[in-house]
């Protein structure tokens, strides 16, 4: 296991997912956890992630120096290099000039990080201080032509710095060198696979749970399906499965998650028709953020009362993603949104969170339910969000905007199905901006709501492209949303990426 300490940099979860596609399992925590904790956790190394600050200024994020006396490999990337190379003796200042994008770098010294990698390599460069002067015994293996020093390595203590950073995709021999890092310097193997964190997870559940009954909280999605069939393996029968219908879902989806479930599954399921209360309580509103909090509370408070009606049922299972996690904001991280079963969730509870996947990325959920032997189109459904649809209208939630949302989506999936670009994208579907504008529909005057397409490409949603889909595609969804919805005379496409966008627009 590596630890990779968070000091709020941008790429921080990236270098936890880099690692874990190196087969080894990471775990992302505080820059200042306490050194006990992490004694405990005992890891076979720990990564300084990168950060805004400057190491230099007043409250800087700091460590306890004991850290670098744990015995364990340590490897600071931009920001962590920097505060190695301060507490060790070294000199950092701000540089003449400052490094944002790419950057060609010399590798003079090809000992451990650089091992079988060219002598000169393309990096991605995020900073304006640098390393001036290494700390007394380390070895400066790397430097450009403004940043003399880039890397550095003090092997017989296990301590590495590079100012770059390795996680981006656009640093060539990036994952090389975190498998340096992991497999030499560490000396770690490669055993983190699907089946080990299912027995893992397994025996966690039963830890927790013991002999309680428990209910699951069942969307439809791969994520809450795989939750559930863990929890199932690890208790069996004591667990009922809940599929709450908030009435902001697509077109008959209420219908096809029951149908998909029974067909496949003998795990007692309950059908809950909460349309109206859900409505009832998103009347009026329209702040984004109050949405995803009004709909997490309201899951909740459903979950309880389904609970009572089962003897003994203390536990709810979610299937909370790192990703939900990581971007309803942590200490030390900007919140980007509440989701629903993380930041939306009200303060008391009644029911104790069982939540299997919590640590995992969406791909590696994926891999885990094809181990599980799910059916490929629950495995592959794009990502839906719990709130449904009420963060894809901008605005208040009414039913008729429900209903021309609900009928512009089928006609987009349709066409994304019928094209063969269902699988090839991350997500597809349509918004509704709760606006209108005039138009010209048999020589007659309109005005009527637009529907924005968004379609993205991504691995994990930490970072998404706007998907090129072909304009004949384009044009047949846009004839069809027109013609085929009433109350819409506009259809546009948002060619936004995240960063600075996020793949939702609320």
């Amino acid at each position: 296991m590596i630890l990779v300490l968070d000091f709020g940099g941008q790429y921080a979860q990236l270098i936890a997912r880099r690692v874990r596609e190196c087969r080894v399992f990471s775990e992302l925590v505080p820059y200042d956890t306490p050194i006990e904790e992490i004694k405990r956790k005992d890891p076979e190394g720990i990564i300084l992630s990168g950060g805004p600050s400057s190491v230099y200024e007043e409250g800087a994020p700091r460590v306890d120096p004991a850290l670098f006396e744990l015995g364990v490999p340590i490897l600071g990337i931009c920001y962590g290099m920097q505060l190695m190379a301060l507490e060790m003796g070294g000199k950092v200042g701000a540089v003449q000039i400052r490094e944002y994008g790419p950057s060609e770098i010399e590798v003079r010294d090809h000992r451990v990080l650089f091992a079988d990698t060219p002598e000169r390599q393309r990096v991605w460069m995020s900073h304006g201080d640098a390393v001036l002067s290494a700390p007394e015994g380390f070895e400066v293996t790397a430097g450009t032509s403004s940043t003399p020093v880039v890397a550095f390595e003090e092997t017989s203590k296990g301590r590495y710095g590079v100012q770059f950073h390795p996680e981006v995709r656009h640093t060539e021999y990036g994952m090389e060198i975190l498998k340096n890092f992991l497999f030499e310097a560490c000396e770690c193997r490669a055993e983190w696979t699907p089946v080990n964190i299912i027995t893992e997870a397994t025996e966690r559940i039963r830890e927790q749970v013991g002999d309680a009954r428990v209910i699951a909280a069942l969307s439809g999605g791969v994520d809450s399906a795989t939750a559930a069939m863990l929890v199932y393996r690890a208790i069996g029968d004591n667990l009922t499965c809940v599929f709450v219908d908030h009435g902001l879902l697509r077109e008959n989806e209420a219908e096809q998650v029951m149908e998909a479930f029974t067909e496949n599954y003998e795990i007692p399921l309950i059908h809950v028709d909460a349309t109206r209360r859900f409505l009832d309580r998103l009347a009026g509103v329209t702040d984004p953020e109050k949405k995803r909090k009004i709909v997490g509370e309201e899951f909740i408070r459903t979950f309880e009362e389904e609970a009572r009606r089962i003897e003994d049922a203390r536990f709810l299972v979610q299937g909370t993603l790192y990703s939900d996690v990581i971007e309803s904001g942590t200490r030390d991280a900007a919140r980007i949104k509440s989701h629903h079963n993380v930041g939306g969730l009200p303060e008391v509870m009644d029911l104790e969170l069982v939540e299997p996947l919590r640590n995992l990325f969406k791909d590696e959920v994926r891999v885990i339910a094809e181990e599980l032997g799910m059916p490929e189109r629950l495995v592959w459904r794009q990502p839906f969000p719990g709130p449904g649809l009420a963060i894809r209208i901008i605005g208040e939630v009414t039913a008729e905007r429900l209903e021309i949302l609900r009928r512009a989506d089928a006609v987009l999936q349709d066409e994304i199905r019928a094209a063969g670009y269902y699988r090839k994208l991350w997500q597809s579907f349509a918004v509704l901006p709760a606006v209108q504008s005039v138009g010209v529909m048999g020589d007659a005057r309109t005005y009527a709501y637009p529907i924005v397409i968004r379609a993205v490409t991504s691995d994990d949603a930490m970072t998404a492209d706007w998907a090129r889909l072909p304009y004949d595609l384009l044009e047949r969804i846009s004839n069809r949303i027109i013609n085929e919805v009433p109350g819409v005379n506009r259809v546009a496409l948002d060619i936004t990426s995240k960063p600075p966008g996020t793949i939702e627009w609320e």
